[in-house]
């Protein structure tokens, strides 16, 4: 039996690297893709990025800018127009006022979620992580000194975060509070009561909240968005994150930005001198035409997403040994397998013996082993093709 799959020899051979970068796990996504790159004829339930193409204006404005020879370095806060357009659009869709000060734009969300918690995350410091949770956070965590504290949520729930067991959770060395609506990888959506008695309470009791909202616009049902920017009285305990990969298909020119108090960005705009310095120039011209363009494209997106979620609960609910539920965003359900079942071993043998991608639920936090990520970022074709695999699969497992 070889070693385990997050296992990395290199970590033995060079201890040059530091603790912290060797403490850092393999990435359950890629473990599953990488095994999937050596196979034929798989089909993929697995991706996080939209599998539409950028939209036709947003494409021109990019090709636009280099043909202007846009390619020199920005301000580092990040181009003047884009700052003011991010400013706009946001105050204007959750109801306050904003200034280019407020926000910082950042070579994707990634980049602005590991600005926010590298710069605060200490030693004595605990962070109060939902779980299941994208694998960001726990780890940037950790390798900055500070502690984690899981709070579960459930299939059999929706996976919805209870806002009194976080309150209850927050104690003398609660720092910070992760919020991810809709939520990578479960597809939830918080409604505003949760966001609100969290936001607040966490106001009140000097802790801060990191909001990772890349997913904002992807609500597949009739209801309001709560936006922490919308449940806020203020930005001096909340950064709240957004990018345009998931909404405009963008993900590969990774422009995202921070949105917080203008002492907050001052500070981080220094650190983010020291990372990535600039975002890219040409793709920030893009952004611009992307916030200030039509909604069309976007709802096109929307209505083939709705499409594709209502007939994947639908197929899940028809899968032997899955407890389902209906996501109301983002483009993931996050079903469970049988309690004590090893999620990873399911996963990796449906991908040898059906050749189907999906990603175990340990990818995703500590209390959700029993659980698989399904992407229906795919064609509706593939998500049938997947589960005429899938279900008569299932079926014949024993656990």
């Amino acid at each position: 039996m070889g070693p385990p799959l997050d296992f990395d020899a290199e970590d033995v051979r060079h201890p040059m690297w530091s603790p912290s970068v060797r403490s850092l796990p393999i990435p359950g996504i890629r473990r599953m893709v990488n095994m999937a790159s050596e196979m034929d004829d798989v089909i993929h339930l697995s991706i996080g990025q939209p599998d539409f193409s950028m939209p036709p204006h947003i494409v021109e404005a990019h090709i636009d800018a280099l043909r202007a020879g846009h390619t020199r370095y920005t301000l580092d806060a990040g181009l003047p127009q884009l700052l003011e357009a991010v400013a706009d659009y946001y105050g204007e869709r959750h109801g306050r006022h904003l200034d280019p000060e407020n926000v910082l734009i950042t070579t994707g969300a990634t980049e602005a979620m590991y600005l926010a918690i590298a710069a605060t995350a200490a030693p004595g410091r605990q962070f109060l992580v939902p779980d299941p949770t994208f694998p960001l956070y726990a780890p940037l965590i950790r390798m900055n000194g500070a502690e984690v504290k899981a709070i579960p949520t459930r299939a059999e729930h929706g996976h919805q975060l209870d806002p009194q067991e976080v309150i209850d959770n927050i104690g003398m060395r609660t720092f910070g509070i992760i919020l991810n609506s809709p939520s990578n990888p479960t597809g939830t959506v918080y409604p505003k009561e949760t966001v609100e008695a969290i936001v607040q309470e966490a106001a009140y009791r000097g802790v801060y909240v990191y909001s990772d909202e890349v997913y904002d616009h992807l609500v597949l049902d009739e209801m309001e968005y709560a936006s922490v920017l919308r449940c806020t009285s203020d930005l001096d305990h909340v950064m709240v994150i957004s990018s345009l990969s998931k909404t405009f298909s963008m993900a590969g020119l990774r422009i995202g930005w921070l949105i917080s108090s203008q002492g907050a960005i001052k500070k981080l705009r220094r650190f983010h001198i020291f990372t990535t310095t600039v975002a890219n120039t040409p793709a920030q011209w893009a952004g611009v035409a992307a916030l200030q363009g039509g909604r069309e494209c976007v709802d096109e997106m929307l209505e083939s997403y709705r499409k594709r979620r209502d007939r994947i609960v639908e197929l899940v609910s028809n899968t032997p040994h899955l407890t389902s539920y209906r996501p109301q965003g983002a483009f993931y359900i996050f079903p469970s397998l049988p309690p004590n079942t090893d999620g990873t071993t399911v996963a990796t043998r449906m991908l040898e013996e059906t050749g189907v991608c999906v990603v175990p639920g340990d990818a995703f936090g500590e209390t959700c082993p029993n659980s698989l990520r399904i992407s229906y970022s795919a064609s509706m074709e593939d998500i049938e093709r997947a589960f005429e695999r899938i279900i008569p699969w299932m079926a014949e497992q024993k656990f």
